[in-house]
């Protein structure tokens, strides 16, 4: 083998040369783009020098100058700062492009000049020297798998096929048909015994025992080489002779090895759906590689074939063609390095800023944490809403549903609780399923304008996806949550939504041929979501104490959510925040639903100091509702009633939130006491939102002391809320 190392190492050295002279060109594209770069910057510099008004401090007051012209300065600063960072990332993203070109150019050439040189008479009286060892290593790795066994029990023949580049000895044929006859007579089997040849090897020889190969070809050699060195990172700070003598080492680090791996037959492919025979040892959810790189997933596993989906473009898979098993379950990258990142289902990076670093993975689909595994939900999770936090409040560990029809606010109430999150050190993980790719742009966009990208992974399977990606999209945005969890740390993932979740894999299901039920839905689509959802808990302190709170998404129709997937879904979580279509154009925002939303969790979520002043509040709101029904019938209703429906109604305004505007805990405390306990009834229902504006400004700046003490979440004395009543009296006083 020294020799063929040697031989091939020879041509490498000729494949750099010949790249080597090629840097002119390279050094030439480089010199291009930074010469680009340097006119940019002094437009921009120009424009600084330009367009920025130029004052004297000694003619304006120093607190104007400074109000009136930071922000024109600043923003001049930042598009400069913007431009460069736009072409260096650029430019770095080129070179990437280019040595990644070099390397596949380099493993190319090694293969066409492999080809060449093991073709010659001279290699070849020297290579079959190396034949009868090889011959040895193969049968000392011998081993009959379980799907061997199994078909040799039903078909009394299991067949063994030795395949070589060039005619094997006499002796080393023998050799092997002797032994593996031996072997499978000891059980009671017997074998059907092929010779074949096949060029493409380039040069050895692979023996086939059933599915499984035995491989000492140069082609599984240089395959694997071309595994490994497509793994290696690019930074982009890598020169050609680096990136040649990575390939170097990964050359001399090639030996005289068996490779074992199993081999099926593609039978049909359709719609993203291939089914194949032989892999007989494959297990469910294994992954599955195809001739030109396309990778699947084991779905369906049947006596005589076996149904995978297919991930992503599947127009070069044909019927006949050979599928290779990968020998791993599948999984996807985990890790910090996604933070801040747009990755696919795959966990392959989209958003343009180049690969992501990390070696860890973790499969997409695991067990769920058992009940001693788990600990009560008693930490809240807030949302910073006013509506939820202080009515359907969520736990951390706790799994609530947001229903609602199409455009009611789902989405917002998602995003926002990702915002209140900043600073809290709370992992956000937002999975996109079946959206279009502007809204997942939008929420990106969002996301990235409050900061809030920094401790948030976008996973993304739009509606131009797949139907496959969509159904392992959610799975893998809870494992890169998983990661996080059994860490000590506390994540958020949203499912947005599962309802296309469950038309996916409709979709899959029907063309695996699996009978449908209700809605044409498979019968395990309850097993499909509780799987999913019962992945998020509260782990106990002997686990580290970490936490995931899921927050699904399902879509109705027309309100209905007695229908399949929503009774499926609220059965399995913890409780549900429902949005009303007919609040929400009634310009109640975010239009919960008081009667309908429930949370399971209940008080043990909350501060004592909110379970304290929200106790009454939903009794409050489900009267205001009732009475409001009666009184549209144009009834007269007494002073007591109106009293009551313009409280009520006060309330509901109080109750309001714009998007992106999440509130503190204790804003929300204080809100929720002053106009409970008649404190805004000086105002119009209308002008609440001027009074919240005015009341959090006095405290703020007035009351420092009552910020603190509501920011502690203790409950109150009785003292202390007269105290508080006070204040809010010699406010009213004051504005």
């Amino acid at each position: 083998m020294k020799y063929v190392i040697y031989r091939i190492i020879n041509f490498l050295i000729l494949v750099a040369l010949i790249v080597i002279f090629g840097r002119k060109k390279i050094s030439e594209i480089f010199e291009s783009r930074r010469s680009k770069i340097e006119k940019s910057l002094d437009e921009a510099e120009k424009i600084e020098k330009t367009q920025i008004p130029v004052f004297d401090p000694g003619s304006v007051e120093t607190p104007n100058v400074n109000k009136e012209f930071p922000t024109e300065e600043s923003e001049y600063t930042d598009k400069i700062n913007n431009i460069k960072k736009s072409e260096e990332d650029t430019c770095l993203e080129m070179r990437k492009e280019m040595l990644s070109q070099v390397r596949i150019d380099a493993i190319n050439n090694i293969k066409e000049k492999a080809i060449k040189m093991f073709s010659m008479q001279s290699y070849r009286s020297m290579l079959a020297k190396r034949e009868s060892q090889m011959a040895v290593n193969i049968l000392k790795s011998i081993h009959l798998t379980p799907g061997d066994i199994a078909y040799l029990k039903t078909h009394d023949v299991l067949y063994v096929t030795l395949t070589s580049a060039y005619p094997m000895p006499d002796n080393v044929v023998k050799q092997i048909g002797d032994y593996t006859e031996q072997m499978l007579a000891e059980i009671g089997g017997k074998t059907s015994y092929w010779v074949k040849q096949d060029p493409s090897l380039i040069d050895g020889f692979c023996l086939r025992i059933g599915d499984t190969i035995y491989d000492c070809s140069i082609k599984e050699e240089l395959y694997r080489l071309t595994e490994i060195t497509q793994k290696e990172f690019l930074s982009g700070d890598e020169t050609v002779n680096e990136i040649l003598s990575n390939i170097d080492r990964d050359i001399v680090n090639m030996g005289n090895k068996v490779h074992i791996y199993q081999l099926g037959r593609v039978l049909t492919v359709s719609d993203g759906i291939c089914w194949m025979d032989g892999l007989a040892d494959i297990m469910y959810g294994e992954v599955v590689e195809f001739e030109r790189g396309q990778l699947g997933m084991v779905l369906d596993i049947k006596s005589n074939r076996i149904g995978c989906v297919i991930y992503g473009n599947y127009d070069h898979i044909e019927s006949g063609s050979r599928v290779r098993r990968v020998g791993r379950i599948a999984s996807v990258p985990v890790g910090i390095q996604l933070l801040g990142r747009v990755v696919n289902a795959l966990g392959q990076s989209i958003d343009g800023k180049g690969q992501i670093r990390t070696t860890e993975r973790r499969p997409i689909e695991c067990h769920a944490p058992t009940i001693p595994e788990r600990a009560p939900v008693d930490t809240p999770l807030h949302t910073g809403i006013k509506a939820i936090d202080s009515l359907v409040p969520i736990g951390r560990g706790q799994r609530e549903l947001i229903i609602g029809d199409r455009q009611t606010g789902k989405t917002s109430i998602a995003v926002d609780a990702i915002l209140n999150q900043k600073g809290k050190n709370v992992i956000c993980i937002y999975v996109a399923i079946g959206q279009k790719e502007t809204t997942v742009a939008e929420v990106r966009e969002r996301l990235e304008k409050y900061g809030a990208m920094e401790y948030t992974t976008i996973v993304c399977a739009t509606a131009s996806d797949s139907a496959s990606l969509q159904y392992i999209a959610p799975f893998a945005g809870t494992a890169m949550g998983e990661y996080f969890m059994y860490a000590g740390k506390d994540v958020l993932i949203i499912y947005d939504d599962l309802s296309k979740h469950a038309v996916a894999y409709r979709e899959l299901s029907l063309l695996l041929h699996r009978p449908s039920g209700r809605e044409a839905y498979p019968g395990d689509i309850f097993y499909l979501h509780s799987r999913l959802l019962e992945r998020s808990a509260k782990l106990s302190e002997e686990l580290g104490g970490g936490s995931m709170t899921a927050l699904p998404v399902i879509e109705t129709l027309a309100g209905d959510i007695s229908s399949y997937i929503p009774t499926n879904v609220i059965s399995i979580t913890d409780g549900q925040i429902f949005l009303d279509t007919e609040l929400f154009y009634e310009g109640q925002r975010p239009a919960v639903n008081v009667g309908l939303s429930v949370s399971r969790v209940g008080s043990a979520a909350q501060t004592k100091v909110m379970k304290q002043f929200s106790a009454s509040l939903r009794m409050k709101l489900a009267q205001y509702r009732e009475l409001v029904g009666f009184s549209q019938f144009g009834a007269d209703v007494d002073e007591s009633t109106k009293k009551t429906l313009d409280s009520g109604k006060r309330m509901m305004n109080a109750l309001k939130q714009g998007r992106n505007k999440p509130l503190p805990d204790w804003k929300q405390v204080l809100l929720i006491f002053a106009v409970s306990e008649g404190f805004a009834d000086d105002f119009n229902t209308e002008e609440i939102e001027d009074y919240e504006e005015k009341l959090f400004g006095y405290i703020e700046n007035y009351r420092s002391d009552i910020k603190e003490r509501l920011e502690s979440g203790k409950k109150l004395s009785h003292e202390e809320i007269d105290k508080l009543k006070k204040v809010l009296e010699e406010m009213c006083k004051v504005i």
